[in-house]
């Protein structure tokens, strides 16, 4: 008897051990070597709602079609069993792969679904992050070189997820977290100039809020502008978005009059180390206060961004999540309060 025709079901849908056709969007593809120096690819293929990982060995017979004909940021029909690593997470094995066809929407192929966005309106979000520029923003000149730089990138910051597989992965992530670390230091640098007024000069809370605005800037360089699967530039691989986030805030200065030498110079610190530690990837330790402010908000937001995902799409028996692997922990979902 022929084996039945698997059934058509979206990735998000499948259960460990089942076997579906499905459509998806091959997010990242990475050339790998073994120890014996044979050549294999890990491939990451998702929708909206859940991303897996395709191991294509040397001697599998589509090694040659994933070198090939397989690209990073198209669509594909796949016929795959899904299953659930312990420690890698969601993966598959691959009967069949094509790319997607316009025949293909008969079937419920619809770009949109694979490919995850923010749940908020960019245009709504970019137009608030503007007004928080222009009402908190005291120093003029300081307001023009920010409302420049976000008017001159405005397409791809609306675009772009904030980073490729850890937090706010999604299009329009960048500028969603940008402007939820922005409305958290407008709090947090009203809260700290109160209170440390023995500060002189007092922090700076002009300071604070164009840094937190600019922050990530340097992604519209180091990512294409292709928010489904955004490969690095060559920009991006060499230098990255701390650099070149600084280098556009100084280009952009040069047609500011008016601008305090000083205050470009703590933006372009604050915007190089607001990761903080050298570990992730920050070139100077912070040596001003108002970078604390910037780092905490960003990596406070990073975080519950990651662990809210985790948490509310995680579908592991039992009262620990599967391992995250950005995360790189079980998250514990068995409370009760």
């Amino acid at each position: 008897m022929p084996r039945a025709k698997p059934l058509l079901l979206r990735l998000a849908e499948l259960t460990p051990g089942q076997t579906a056709d499905f459509f998806a969007l091959l997010a990242k593809k990475t050339r790998g070597a073994t120890r014996d120096n044979k050549p294999f690819y890990t491939c990451h293929f998702r929708d909206a709602r859940r991303t897996v990982t395709l191991m294509v060995w040397a001697d599998s017979p589509t090694f040659e079609a994933c070198e090939r004909e397989w690209h990073q940021g198209h669509f594909y029909k796949l016929r795959a069993k899904y299953g659930e690593h312990e420690r890698y997470g969601p993966q598959i094995e691959l009967e069949i792969l094509r790319p997607t066809t316009d025949k293909d929407k008969e079937d419920g192929f619809d770009e949109a679904q694979l490919v995850e966005s923010s749940r908020h309106d960019p245009q709504q979000m970019f137009a608030e992050l503007k007004e928080l520029a222009t009402a908190h923003l005291g120093d003029e000149p300081l307001r023009q070189l920010v409302l420049t730089l976000l008017d001159t990138h405005a397409e791809p910051f609306m675009r772009l997820p904030a980073t490729r597989d850890k937090y706010y992965v999604f299009a329009g992530g960048l500028l969603e977290h940008t402007l939820a670390v922005t409305r958290s230091c407008l709090q947090l640098a009203e809260r700290y100039s109160a209170y440390y007024t023995e500060l002189k000069p007092p922090l700076n809370r002009d300071l604070v809020v164009a840094a937190a605005i600019l922050h990530e800037i340097g992604r519209v360089k180091e990512f294409e502008n292709e928010p489904q699967a955004p490969a690095y530039t060559v920009p991006g691989r060499l230098v990255g978005h701390l650099i070149l986030g600084r280098d556009l805030v100084r280009d952009a200065a040069r047609d500011v009059p008016g601008l305090n030498a000083d205050l470009l110079q703590m933006l372009e610190h604050v915007i190089l180390t607001h990761l903080a530690l050298p570990e992730w990837g920050s070139p100077r330790l912070p040596l001003v206060p108002e970078c604390l402010i910037v780092h905490h908000a960003d990596d406070l937001d990073a975080k519950l961004e990651m662990y809210a995902r985790c948490l509310s799409r995680d579908q592991a028996s039992g009262p620990f999540t599967d391992r995250d692997p950005a995360l790189n922990r079980q998250l514990y979902k068995g409370r009760s309060v």
